[in-house]
């Protein structure tokens, strides 16, 4: 008798396991396409929140109005650290020039020479989005200057990047 509960057993666990895998498979056969999650905008305010002043905040840098997470490069953009007058800020000009000077912490290239353009577009391409995810846009990339919608603005492609959805 003890052998006859000690096979039905197993075979009850074997169609319990059965019936689990066939679940998953079915819930994974049957399950909806993620939804592409929308693109986040930032204020100036917004995005100054994430200046790395705070240790439990993640830390971002825009660049030509495209947001990045550089939290794990902190040692760079962190308080304290070498680059943090980057942070929580769009950066442009600044990356452009190599400067860390306060008026050039802006999102304003008019004047900037063809070289601090080309350095731009260098590091834009080389450092943030080989490095960084994106994790949204300012203000300035996606809407007009009447704030409404730039019909023109397309997101950055990032192949080894997802959008991030941390809010």
């Amino acid at each position: 008798m003890a052998g006859g509960f000690a096979a039905a057993l197993v075979l009850l666990a074997s169609a319990l396991l059965g019936f689990r895998e066939g679940r998953a498979e079915q819930e994974l056969r049957f399950k909806p396409a993620p939804r592409q999650r929308p693109v986040r905008l930032f204020t100036e305010s917004e995005l100054a929140r994430y200046g790395g002043q705070q240790e439990d905040q993640p830390i971002y840098i825009a660049v030509k109005g495209v947001v990045f997470d550089v939290t794990s490069g902190k040692e760079f953009y962190a308080k304290g650290a070498p680059y943090n007058a980057l942070a929580g800020k769009d950066s442009t000009r600044g990356i452009a020039k190599m400067s860390l000077d306060p008026v050039d912490l802006t999102h304003d290239t008019v004047g900037l020479t063809e070289e601090e353009l080309q350095s731009l577009e260098e590091t834009f391409q080389n450092v943030y989005k080989a490095k960084y995810p994106i994790v949204g846009y300012t203000a300035q990339r996606i809407l007009n200057e009447d704030g409404s919608p730039n019909p023109n603005f397309k997101p950055e492609d990032q192949p080894h990047f997802t959008i991030k959805d941390e809010f």
